[in-house]
C-alpha cells in the first residue's frame, strides 16, 4: 500500500502531455470536445496521459505543440515512454472526451470537433497497434480524468454522471 504522501498528482493541461511512474498520478480537466489518451505499461507501471485538442496538424504550419493534435500528440507521448523502458507491445490505452459542446440546429455551421477529435484518435492508436480498452467518449458534458500509474485505473468524473472507472 502506497503512503498517500508519497503520491504526487501531476497535471496535465490543454495541448499538454505527461509521463510518470508508481504511485504517482496523472490528472487533466476541462475535457470538453478535447479528448485525453491515457497510455499505460502495464509491467513498468509507468503511465502516460496526453489532452489533445484537434483531430490532425496537417492543415497548420509552424507546428511548436505536436501535443495540441491527435496525429503527432499520441506519437510523441508514445516516443516519451519508450524512451523511459516502455514497450509497446505492453502499453494498452483508454479514452474520454470527444463531446459535442455545442448543440447548433444546422449541422453544417460548424463540423462536430468532439467527434473528430474521437475518429482521430482511434485511427491513430490503431496505426499504432495501442489497444484502447475502454473509453467514455462523446455526449455533451465535460469531463476530468484521472490516471493512476499504480494499477493503469482510470476514473472519469463528470457533471451530472458523477464518477466513472474505466
Amino acid at each position: 500500500m502506497t503512503n498517500l504522501e508519497d503520491k504526487k498528482e501531476v497535471r496535465v493541461g490543454i495541448a499538454d502531455a505527461a509521463v510518470v511512474s508508481t504511485p504517482d498520478r496523472l490528472i487533466t480537466l476541462g475535457l470538453g470536445s478535447c479528448v485525453g489518451i491515457a497510455l499505460y505499461d502495464k509491467e513498468k507501471k509507468i503511465a502516460g496521459l496526453v489532452h489533445i485538442m484537434l483531430p490532425d496538424s496537417t492543415q497548420f504550419k509552424n507546428i511548436v505543440n505536436p501535443f495540441k493534435y491527435a496525429d503527432l500528440g499520441i506519437e510523441k507521448l508514445l516516443s516519451e515512454m519508450i524512451s523511459l523502458g516502455c514497450r509497446k507491445n505492453n502499453i494498452i490505452c483508454k479514452i474520454a472526451g470527444g463531446a459535442s459542446m455545442f448543440n447548433f440546429p444546422d449541422k453544417k455551421i460548424i463540423s462536430d470537433v468532439g467527434k473528430r477529435n474521437s475518429l482521430a484518435v482511434v485511427e491513430m492508436l490503431n496505426k499504432l497497434s495501442i489497444p484502447i480498452i475502454a473509453e467514455d467518449t462523446g455526449g455533451n458534458k465535460g469531463r476530468t480524468m484521472i490516471l493512476e500509474s499504480e494499477d493503469g485505473a482510470v476514473t472519469i468524473k463528470s457533471i451530472g454522471s458523477g464518477l466513472k472507472r474505466l
